[in-house]
């Protein structure tokens, strides 16, 4: 795109319509600018457009910011695959003549236009800096000292503001040499130009402070700003480890920072956004400190004592402004980062703990206006920083850290005090409860959140109060109240206690007031409703010693009409229609309760509703797993208790799913496969032509179109191998299944599947009917394992070669492969099925290769013959590995799979139904133990040819494989002879 006025005419024209209110030029002219922004030098000609003067200042704001997204899309194309649409990159020749304009063209523009080219500036720098933009740095430090010379603030902040973005990088990255590398060349060239400017805006803010007036609030602005950016590098430059300069210079730092926590700007601190400005550039100054103490503790303590005083100070006279906020958060952070430290006796004289406590810690903790607008407003985000511990900034959290903190060396003191204060707020609560609530909703917080959980377990404790008191004395009555909708917070605070001690509260206790809780499931405050749902939901998982559940159906049946009847209309007040605390304790209830069909009918159908309504229009994915959840749950116990109940399941649920799969509901069809697969696995052959209809779109190829579809349909695919066998012998459907089969092993993503699908092909259909395929499906393994051998297909291929031998024995398996190509059986047996056996995993799984392997080194004529002893001894030395030693010596670890809420997203991934899941069923019902199995078959097959076998076994196996193979001989009464 070369740059004349007919570009500069086009490109003004479309930015100017991109403003417009009307849809129809709007679209036209975005969709000229993605065809032009393919076009060669197109962002140099749009930073072009920025730097005309003569063109309206909204046109050339609107092009800074396609500007700056350009760069985002196409400085550096992204090679994700799933990261959307691929653009052609910015070619070499148009970056260096955009880096050699930026600069000066960013310092010359507007603040708002500037603001977009620093970010765009930024997006070039953290590709190309240092390396690959040289001029960069000294550009900027040149115009940083020309700024400074005119006291020109609006090219300083700029500046700093660029630097600040691209020096980002050193608080988040891993310290390698090359990030030591880039940081090393940034500290020599920028830390003694970015003290100057620092020691001189220090100096200007000094001079117009001591003015008369205070000095006008526009000429402090920027010069509190710059001091702002300039603790921000300062943070960035420091962040790996303490740099020479900045230790030879840390008097002057301090000495300023220190400044700012102890001095009042009242002129500037009146105005508009000004004491906001202010408490940025305070709470910049905490980070920068508890930066130093916890890095650099020994170079920071002779500072300490003077700004531990001066944040103390600080925080008994910021106000419960919500707009403090940030500001109260960071100096509490570095009080709890010093009373952890080696320094924490600062708080060990008299009276210092006690006034810490009731000037900073009680205020901070009592209810404010924001959290009582949180709470009715948005009861979600109330929830997430309340109960789910996403409150790390706030104040309240931040102000208990601070005690905990205290309290890791005065554990006494702070119990004891905090206790007191507790008294105290519960006695102002009584005195007048309902002008006084706060106190005692602060009462029950404090205990709450210095609770302490017990490693590794779920029980919580508290040395504060008696807990068994507290509750009945201060919580109970709560819970009792008639009035669910008064004093809702106080409400949601006793529930929580609840939650939180559930099982330190004795069973005949709480277990009075569960009726109770279930009464709360009709509160209108949508907290108060969750938090009873969440309470009733974690009382049912507490255990007892031993791991018996305290709570059993025999307990919560009785009530579970009533309660259901509560969970449902709970889901009907306004916006808790997807309420997943609700959602969650109805699948915990059916999972724990009784499901007889007075309870099942009114739940299935109250679940289908739901999932009519949230097919419209899927948006909460934890609702929705949790709903689904609730269906397969009850589907199976419900089912598998009477039968009966099948088809009225079938009636109820069929048109709901029918419709996901009418309307390619992609969200849903994952989920409606797995109850498909569930329904069908309860159904009694012959299976229905209903189901029918849905196994011959199963077998058709667009339905595996979908990578996220497929973990699901296999699942389906498998109940149908298992319930309608004779069927798949009809109409060409085996060739089709085998399709899929041939299709999912063929790629390492899918393979795993692919194996499921063909074992139970091989499980439940007769060899008569599987023979004619077999040559087809080695070729398809063969040649996989030529091209692409993981470990993971291996280990598949070996259970696959075992489920084969146990269904249809040693000598079919052998022929079958032989006749693919001569002798391939034991190739295979040498270079895969040995040194994979022992790396086999799963009861099941483990049960079945051993057992096979073992049948085939005491049955199988090829191992047999003696020619093959060397082979035979391999075998048997990796079915003693196998069994012998346990899991995390044969196998390394694999990384666990991440939590259902974390792991749930509308992305294209599977998402496991765990109460839908397949049985696995053990082939090998007759064998109980795999290691008995082997001593006898050894014993059997020794005794036909004394003294063969022990002479192979001392070749072959591992000195510790022979004492193991030993021991198991003296355990079960066998001798290999």
């Amino acid at each position: 795109m070369e740059w004349n006025p007919e570009t500069l005419q086009f490109l003004s024209q479309c930015f100017l319509h991109t403003l417009s209110p009307q849809p129809e030029p709007r679209h036209a002219a975005e969709s000229s600018l993605a065809e032009a922004a393919d076009r060669p030098n197109y962002g140099l000609a749009v930073l072009r457009l920025v730097a005309e003067p003569s063109v309206d200042e909204q046109i050339r704001q609107a092009a800074a910011v396609n500007f700056k997204n350009h760069l985002r899309t196409r400085w550096v194309p992204s090679n994700d695959l799933n990261a959307g649409p691929t653009f052609s990159p910015i070619l070499d020749p148009e970056k260096d003549q955009i880096k050699t304009l930026i600069v000066s063209l960013m310092l010359s523009s507007s603040p708002r236009i500037q603001s977009q080219l620093s970010e765009a500036l930024a997006v070039i720098g953290k590709h190309d800096f240092p390396k690959s933009w040289p001029t960069l740095l000294p550009e900027l430090i040149s115009n940083l000292q020309k700024a400074a010379q005119s006291s020109d603030y609006a090219s300083i902040n700029g500046i700093l503001g660029t630097a600040n973005s691209i020096f980002k990088k050193f608080r988040y990255q891993y310290k390698t040499n090359d990030l030591l590398l880039d940081l090393k060349y940034c500290l020599d060239n920028f830390a003694a130009p970015l003290l100057d400017i620092f020691l001189k805006t220090a100096s200007l803010i000094d001079s117009t402070a001591s003015s008369p007036g205070g000095g006008s609030p526009a000429t402090l602005q920027p010069l509190f700003e710059s001091q702002r950016l300039c603790c921000r590098i300062f943070y960035s430059l420091n962040f790996q480890e303490l740099p020479e300069f900045f230790e030879d210079h840390m008097k002057e730092w301090m000495g300023e920072f220190r400044k700012y926590l102890t001095t009042n700007y009242p002129s500037l601190e009146s105005s508009g956004d000004g004491l906001a400005l202010v408490d940025q550039l305070r709470a910049a100054v905490c980070e920068n400190i508890s930066l130093y103490m916890e890095k650099n503790e020994e170079e920071f303590q002779g500072y300490l004592n003077d700004f531990a005083s001066a944040v103390w100070s600080l925080l008994t006279n910021v106000s419960q402004s919500s707009s403090r906020d940030k500001l109260a958060v960071t100096a509490m952070k570095f009080l709890t980062t010093v009373s952890t430290s080696v320094h924490h006796t600062l708080f060990a004289s008299e009276g210092v703990i006690p006034q810490i406590c009731e000037s900073i810690v009680i205020p901070n903790v009592r209810l404010r206006d924001e959290d009582e607008e949180l709470f009715e407003m948005n009861y979600i985000e109330f929830i997430r920083r309340d109960m789910e511990g996403s409150d790390l900034d706030t104040r309240r959290r931040i102000a208990c850290e601070l005690l905990k903190g205290i309290a890791t060396n005065y554990k006494k003191k702070v119990t004891d005090i905090v206790s007191l204060q507790i008294q105290n707020l519960l006695i102002s609560f009584a005195t007048n409860p309902s002008a006084n609530w706060k106190d005692k909703d602060c009462a029950i917080y404090l205990v709450v959140s210095l609770a302490t959980k017990k490693a590794g377990g779920t029980l919580v404790s508290t040395d504060l109060v008696d807990v068994q008191s507290f509750f009945l004395s201060v919580i109970v009555p709560e819970l009792q109240s008639q009035d669910v909708n008064g004093f809702p917070m106080l409400k949601a605070g006793a529930l929580k206690f609840f939650t939180t001690f559930r099982g330190l509260i004795q069973k005949p206790v709480a277990f009075q007031l569960f009726p109770d809780l279930v009464r709360f499931l009709g509160a209108e405050s949508n907290v108060v409703h969750s938090y009873a749902a969440s309470c009733i939901e974690k009382l049912l998982l507490v255990k007892d010693e031993g791991g018996k559940a305290r709570y059993t159906s025999a307990d919560i049946t009785p009530c579970v009409p009533v309660l259901m009847n509560n969970l449902f209309n709970s889901l009907k007040f306004p916006e808790s229609e997807e309420n997943q605390y609700i959602m969650k304790c109805i699948l915990r209830v059916l999972a724990v309760a009784d499901i007889s069909s007075e309870i099942a009918g009114p739940c299935i159908a109250g679940l289908t509703s739901i999932l009519n309504e949230v097919c419209k229009n899927p948006r909460n994915p934890i609702f929705n797993h949790y709903l689904f959840e609730s269906v397969a749950i009850l589907i199976r116990r419900a089912c598998e208790r009477d039968a009966s109940l099948i088809s009225a399941f079938e009636g109820s649920l069929f048109p709901s799913l029918q419709t996901i799969l009418a309307n390619d509901v992609t969200e849903f069809l994952p989920y409606a496969f797995q109850l498909l697969a569930q329904l069908v696995e309860l159904n009694k052959p012959p299976i229905s032509p209903s189901y029918m209809q849905i196994f011959v779109l199963l077998l058709s190829p667009d339905s595996w179109r979908r990578s996220s579809n497929v973990p699901a349909l296999v699942r389906l695919l498998q109940a149908f191998l298992q319930k309608a066998p004779n069927e798949v012998n009809q109409e060409g459907r085996l060739n089709q299944v085998l399709g899929i089969f041939n299709m999912l092993v063929s790629s390492a993503s899918s393979d795993e599947q692919g194996f499921y699908v063909l074992n139970t092909v091989i499980e439940n259909l007769e060899y008569g009917v599987i023979s004619p395929y077999m040559g087809n499906i080695w070729n398809v393994l063969f040649m996989r394992l030529q091209n692409n051998r993981t470990v993971k297909f291996q280990k598949s291929l070996v259970i696959f070669m075992s489920l084969f031998l146990i269904k249809h024995g040693a000598t079919n398996l052998v022929d079958t492969m032989n006749a693919v190509q001569d002798n391939i059986f034991l190739v295979i047996l040498e270079q895969f099925w040995i040194p994979n056996l022992k790396l086999i995993t799963g009861a099941i799984e483990l049960k079945l290769t051993a057992v096979a392997s073992t049948r085939l080194i005491c049955e199988s004529p090829v191992l047999l013959d003696p020619a093959a002893a060397r082979l035979w001894g391999k075998m048997l030395d990796s079915i003693v590995t196998l069994l012998s030693r346990p899991e995390q010596d044969r196998v390394e670890e694999e990384p666990e799979m991440p939590d259902i809420a974390e792991n749930v997203g509308y992305t294209a991934t599977f998402v496991k139904l765990y109460n839908a899941g397949k049985r696995e069923e053990d082939p090998l019902t007759d064998v109980k133990d795999p290691k008995q199995f082997l001593v006898a078959s050894l014993a059997k097959l020794s005794a036909h040819t004394p003294g063969r076998y022990p002479q192979i076994i001392n070749e072959n196996l591992e000195p510790a494989n022979q004492a193991a193979l030993l021991q198991l001989c003296g355990i079960y009464n066998c001798q290999i002879v």
